[in-house]
């Protein structure tokens, strides 16, 4: 019982400081609602840790709550990212919609994955950039990155341009709607398939109105459930590697993917009334800007910049493939 209190002792400033980060995050969301809040939580988590004197605490007394977050508090939150997720609404986009959307995905994976090998980007890198890029942005990596083990150095690259190309597509898919000759509706499913984070994806979207915002919602939800079959797999990839006794060997689906696709059925199947999911919905954010907040603490831009060029090259060359599947994806549609 005193190891118990112990080890929450260790956690409780890092938690503390990615709590605030969080609220800080929320407030920022509020006072300008067109900026994410995840996205706001990564780029403090990003800034905060460039400053030398804060690197000194984030590795030190920081260092067990801030660790307990990128993983713990990342699992719960994906775990209540199911509610967001009906089956029916997605069967309600229709089966070319749901075939070209799951396209979209594994063409985008495979591509930026097979890119960011061919360039040598080391460790699981190129498996970490991929399900940023073509599944649910830095959500993806920190799933991906606990399902194969990945070390925290290595979602540093991945999380910080998966953030930095969802903010992009704030700017310049707004600004390509008319010259492609998209409807609204186009307009939303585009955004959808083709940009990382959900907050982006609403940020996005609304500026085409409420009929595009939903479109790009529901295509959007429809990626992330594809985020539970991609993870299995390559946790059971993983599995298999593991031969050499060293440790236990990852699971074949991840407890947290298991829990869920159960809230997915959940969100179903069960009139769950509109107070738990409303409740479950700031939860889910919450832990998730206090996790990705803490992802962002591992980021530092100096070495970004000097051993990061290859891993950009592939962010950004990923990000255009993505948007021109999606864009694909629409035409076909």
């Amino acid at each position: 019982m005193s190891a118990f209190r112990e080890r929450w002792a260790e956690r409780m400033p890092g938690l503390a400081v990615t709590a605030t980060a969080a609220a800080l995050a929320w407030g920022v969301h509020l006072l300008v609602p067109a900026v994410p809040l995840l996205t706001v939580a990564v780029a403090v988590g990003i800034a905060t840790a460039q400053v030398p004197r804060a690197r000194v605490a984030l590795d030190g007394p920081l260092r067990p709550g801030l660790a307990f977050s990128a993983r713990t508090l990342l699992r719960t939150g994906i775990v209540l990212l199911g509610l967001k997720l009906s089956l029916a609404d997605i069967a309600g986009l229709g089966w070319v919609t749901i075939a070209t959307t799951v396209a979209v995905v594994v063409l985008a994976f495979a591509g930026t994955w097979a890119l960011g090998r061919a360039v040598g980007l080391p460790g699981r890198e190129p498996l970490l950039v991929a399900s940023g890029f073509a599944i649910c942005g830095a959500s993806a990596i920190g799933a991906m990155a606990a399902a194969t083990r990945a070390r925290d150095e290595e979602q540093a690259h991945p999380v910080a341009l998966v953030t930095l190309c969802g903010t992009l597509a704030i700017a310049v898919l707004p600004a390509l709607w008319h010259p492609l000759g998209l409807t609204a509706t186009g307009f939303g499913h585009w955004v959808g398939a083709g940009v990382h984070d959900v907050g982006q994806v609403v940020a996005t979207a609304q500026v085409a109105g409420t009929a595009a915002l939903a479109v790009a919602v529901v295509v959007k939800l429809t990626r992330v459930l594809l985020l539970a079959p991609m993870v299995a797999i390559a946790a059971g990839l993983e599995r298999r590697r593991s031969t050499d006794g060293a440790g236990p060997r990852p699971a074949i689906v991840p407890l947290f993917i298991a829990g869920f696709l159960a809230a997915v059925l959940v969100r179903t199947f069960v009139a769950v009334p509109e107070s738990v999911l409303v409740a479950a919905d700031v939860a889910q954010t919450t832990l998730l800007a206090m996790a990705l907040f803490a992802l962002g603490t591992s980021v530092r831009v100096a070495a970004l910049l000097h051993t990061g060029w290859r891993a950009a090259a592939v962010g950004l060359v990923s990000w255009v493939l993505v948007a021109a599947l999606a864009y694909g994806a629409v035409l076909l549609g």
